[in-house]
């Protein structure tokens, strides 16, 4: 039969993570983390801390080894993680600027986002936010 990771907490750990338990204010996701380290020290199964906190098993072992390896501040904050990846190319960006400060077009006296977003295959919100970004007000 398999058994639970215990965690070995110390004395002082256990009364830190059990005021903040106790708090009114620490937000719903950080008790629950707190929740589940205790119920591993106390030496609960895997199955029946899912069944006690309404969770699933990456979730407990995420904050297992979170705390295992950052300790109490891993539990209250979250990582940093990346931002949306950039969907438009640099070259992209570069023609669209090149666009709008060199060249006109052919039936009107300066670029509308909808214009140059039919020549160059970006939408007209994705121009705006270009040239927002590099400073451009084209008309």
């Amino acid at each position: 039969m398999r058994t639970s990771k215990r965690i070995n907490l110390s004395d002082k750990d256990r009364e830190q993570l059990n005021q903040v338990v106790r708090n009114g204010n620490t937000p719903q996701k950080v008790a629950l983390r707190v929740r589940i380290v205790l119920l591993s020290a106390d030496g609960i199964s895997t199955g029946e801390i899912m069944s006690q906190l309404g969770t699933t098993t990456p979730t407990i072992t995420r904050w297992r080894d979170r705390y295992e390896t950052d300790g109490i501040p891993g539990l209250l904050k979250d990582r940093s993680r990346p931002g949306r990846k950039q969907r438009i190319e640099e070259a992209k960006v570069r023609e669209v600027v090149e666009r709008t400060l060199q060249e006109k077009p052919s039936h009107a006296t300066h670029w509308s986002t909808r214009s140059l977003a039919a020549v160059v295959g970006l939408s007209p919100a994705s121009i705006q936010r270009i040239w927002k970004a590099h400073g451009l007000k084209p008309h």
